[in-house]
């Protein structure tokens, strides 16, 4: 008889035995050496039916801190937006629930249309000309911005704001030696970018200047001011921004962006632990076959109705390996698909809304703690659904507090910044209650020490 999570009977197995010429499966694994074999049972509980199997998990499930239960006020990448039922339902669909894309454009019509759809919607936030179909992640977003702009201006190096996200320069240094880069750090001052140390790291031998805008702070940053700089300099401007916070703002293009990159998850999907979300990356219309991954194009078929292709393939490894811009011909496409979705039902002024209410609060919260008397804001400068403070408390003791009143408190900064020594980055979406925010400021507000 087949087990039901084991696909082989006893006499398939055997078979199979028979057929590659050993008795059984110790004969199998002979090759092993016996000093490297395991000789005794493992310590493991018995089988569960399915019934006792569902009990365990949903209380090992009950043992998670999950926002549908705490109010979540840690971001630092990764935020706590709300997400229509009709996302999930939606994207649920057989026809969408692949994480692929479709290597068959004429039988996945409907999943290529959708990341058409996305394309453009992600270029009429960002006024960039061209997107491609994502890529992992914020972070592998801006990496492969760096390994584009290397191959566009032939140069090596790359200089990177200490305000972009600490996770996304981790990946861009694990990048940088397989294309033999030289990737600088520039300094900071009072949350934005200090551009006096910009300049003075730019050169001729500048492939690109990166920032983030809203930075990893919150913080905008002077956008105008950097892309002269990168462009006096001859080096590609790519911007990390934040598609919820382009509702609201002026788009990277409008500074002279070339590639504007990020991580997708505010727009239609929840935190999942930190992932998979999606990274978005979009680019000027000269840079189009140097884009790295999928692109999705309009084109008609033979009868002359509208029709969907995988376009620009060329670029791609799979076409010819050794001079392709990426080694990348994937993408996050169910993540993408609910982003699409989310942005269609939400529309313009259902995005902007939501951006203003992260705005409205964000402001509210901030001042709350700051007029308490007891944190102290970093920065100045304006920002967006995020902000940084600090006090003379340990941010772990303050999130210790506020979690024994059911709230996830914000992000510790000095493990990726040591200067900013308790340095607290607070996070405020448009799903924050009035009530849950003054918890969150009464309570961290308190000094029981």
């Amino acid at each position: 008889m087949m087990h039901r999570y084991l696909p082989h009977t006893p006499s398939q197995r055997q078979e199979m035995l028979q057929a590659v010429g050993v008795p059984d499966i110790e004969a199998l694994f002979a090759d092993i050496p016996e000093s490297l074999r395991l000789k005794q049972d493992l310590k493991i509980p018995a089988a569960l039916s399915e019934l006792e199997l569902s009990r365990e998990m949903a209380a090992l499930a009950e043992r998670n801190a999950s926002a549908d239960k705490y109010a979540c006020f840690l971001g630092g990448g990764i935020y706590d937006h709300f997400v229509p039922t009709a996302v999930n339902h939606l994207a649920g669909r057989s026809e969408f629930l692949t994480s692929y894309t479709p290597y068959q454009p004429e039988v996945s019509q409907g999943t290529l249309q959708t990341i058409f759809e996305y394309q453009t919607m992600v270029c009429e936030l960002t006024g960039m000309d061209v997107s491609n179909a994502s890529m992992y992640d914020g972070a592998t977003a801006m990496a492969e911005a760096a390994f584009m702009a290397a191959a566009a201006t032939k140069r090596k190096g790359i200089v990177v704001a200490r305000t972009v996200n600490p996770q996304y320069r981790q990946v861009l240094e694990t990048y940088a030696p397989y294309q033999e880069l030289t990737v600088t750090e520039a300094l900071f001052e009072n949350g934005q970018i200090d551009m006096a140390d910009v300049e003075k790291r730019l050169s001729s031998e500048t492939a690109a200047l990166i920032v983030q805008s809203p930075n990893f702070f919150g913080c905008l940053e002077d956008l105008e001011t950097l892309g002269q700089a990168a462009k006096k300099a001859g080096a590609l401007f790519v911007v990390a921004t934040d598609l919820m916070a382009l509702a609201l703002i002026e788009p990277p293009s409008v500074f002279g962006a070339d590639v504007v990159v990020g991580e997708g998850q505010p727009m239609g999907n929840s935190m999942n632990f930190g992932g998979p979300g999606f990274g978005f990356f979009a680019v000027t219309k000269q840079y189009m076959r140097k884009i790295p991954g999928r692109v999705v194009g309009q084109t008609v078929d033979r009868k002359g109705n509208r029709a969907w292709v995988l376009t620009l393939q060329a670029r791609e490894q799979h076409i010819r390996r050794e001079k392709a811009t990426s080694n990348i011909c994937s993408n996050h496409n169910l993540n993408i698909v609910m982003a699409a979705i989310h942005m269609s039902l939400m529309g313009k002024e259902g995005l902007r809304e939501a951006a203003e209410a992260c705005l409205r609060k964000a402001a509210y919260t901030k001042k709350l703690l700051t007029d308490g008397g007891k944190f102290q804001s970093v920065s100045d400068a304006p920002f967006f659904r995020e902000f940084l403070v600090k006090s003379s408390e340990d941010p772990s003791a303050i999130n210790e507090r506020l979690f024994e009143k059911g709230i996830i408190g914000g992000y510790d900064v000095s493990e990726d910044y040591p200067e900013l020594k308790k340095g607290w980055l607070v996070a405020v979406t448009e799903k924050r209650t009035a009530d849950e925010i003054r918890s969150l400021t009464e309570t961290a507000g308190r000094d029981d020490r």
